[in-house]
């Protein structure tokens, strides 16, 4: 599966949990609250000052690891 900015923190955890490493690295450290569910990779990435293009590159590199 490949990720993307329209998709929830929450989404991409179910998918493969150990992504939690990489929030985090991006400064996301509140991987259980409600925004991590409604609001979108891009738009959590806009509130945290993350770059999004950089964190998706990340999340698919891991995820195509794991495959």
């Amino acid at each position: 599966m490949t990720i993307n900015k329209d998709m929830t923190i929450g989404e991409i955890l179910k998918l493969d949990r150990g992504t939690a490493n990489i929030f985090m690295s991006f400064g996301m450290h509140c991987l259980g609250c409600p925004h991590a569910t409604a609001e979108s990779l891009q738009d959590a990435c806009a509130a945290h000052g993350a770059n999004a293009d950089a964190l998706v590159t990340k999340l698919n590199e891991h995820m195509a690891a794991q495959a």
